[in-house]
């Protein structure tokens, strides 16, 4: 049993977890990675106090300062939350895609824009042995590898060109020959010799045994598979907002994003959330990380009313 569940381990939920584990609540981070879309950035200059740091970095100085506060962590795929019982004996229970569950008094939802999925046979099978979707974090797992990147965008493409500094191969999948990524970045990877593009092709399969070894992709046109023998795939398809996770504990916007107050308070108490999975107007890791500070207060003043202790709003330590 944990005080706070933080779901995310972005700028806003390591924040939630730094604000909460200093005042003594045991907290508990599940997230399938460190960092989230801050990890794609490869240098930030916009983070007071920090002027020349890669998003992967500084989350690191995020996720040390966390854990040096006795924040715990899980690794895993958020399934779905669930609510027991009424006032002082309600908990939440967090469950995962490989069955384990954890339950929580209060939960912080921190875990932004989710990847898009390719929803193809061995997706969820090879998450994060041999599928990722962060070229700037993983690509120096793929050195003198073979990977496939996929997806059309200035993610792809960009993704693409930073593998192939590194791994010995890289194939770019897109299901059209037009890519909505810049031309001056298209121009750059087409003309490196490790980097063939494969167009108008679909994925369709992502075999292996306990790690990636080949990617079968579909010609669009003639319907025909070929079968990429690589070491790693990277989804570069873009991100949603998905609230599917808490489906009837809390009120969502036309864009899907979870509706807060000033607090960070959902429409059911002890469920928060934070970060880009909101409402709050401006996606930016700053804004994120101020939003994860607001909801692990607000957790901590939650808990300490419900166990009939004084709290104080304003906090200046």
């Amino acid at each position: 049993m944990y005080d706070v569940i933080v779901v995310g381990g972005g700028a806003a939920g390591l924040s939630a977890a730094i604000f909460t584990s200093r005042r003594k609540l045991k907290t508990l981070v599940i997230s399938i990675d460190i960092g989230g879309q801050t990890n794609l950035t490869n240098k930030i200059s916009n983070y007071p106090g920090f002027t020349d740091l890669s998003g992967p970095k500084l989350m690191d100085i995020f996720r040390n300062q966390a854990k040096s506060t006795g924040t715990e962590f899980i690794f895993g795929k958020f399934k779905n939350i669930e609510k027991e019982g009424e006032g002082k004996d309600q908990r939440f229970i967090i469950n995962l895609t490989n069955g384990e569950s954890y339950k929580g008094r209060a939960v912080i939802l921190a875990y932004g824009k989710v990847p898009r999925t390719l929803g193809i046979p061995g997706e969820d099978k090879f998450v994060g042995r041999g599928i990722s979707t962060n070229a700037v974090q993983d690509g120096h797992i793929y050195k003198q590898k073979k990977v496939a990147v996929i997806g059309g965008g200035n993610s792809a493409v960009e993704a693409a060109e930073l593998l192939s500094e590194t791994s010995s191969k890289v194939y770019l999948v897109h299901r059209r020959q037009q890519f909505r990524a810049e031309e001056i970045t298209i121009e750059r990877v087409r003309a490196l010799s490790n980097v063939e593009f494969v167009l108008d092709s679909v994925p369709t399969q992502i075999k292996g045994n306990s790690v990636v070894q080949a990617l079968t992709v579909e010609d669009v046109n003639s319907k025909s598979q070929r079968e990429l023998k690589i070491d790693g795939v990277f989804i570069e398809i873009g991100f949603v907002t998905d609230t599917s996770f808490v489906n009837g504990l809390v009120k969502v916007n036309a864009a899907n994003e979870i509706i807060t107050n000033e607090y960070c308070e959902t429409s059911t108490p002890g469920l928060f959330a934070a970060g880009d999975v909101t409402t709050i107007p401006y996606k930016q890791t700053i804004v994120s990380a101020g939003h994860g500070a607001t909801a692990g207060l607000s957790a901590y003043t939650y808990l300490q009313k419900l166990d009939g202790k004084p709290v104080v709003k304003i906090d200046w330590t």
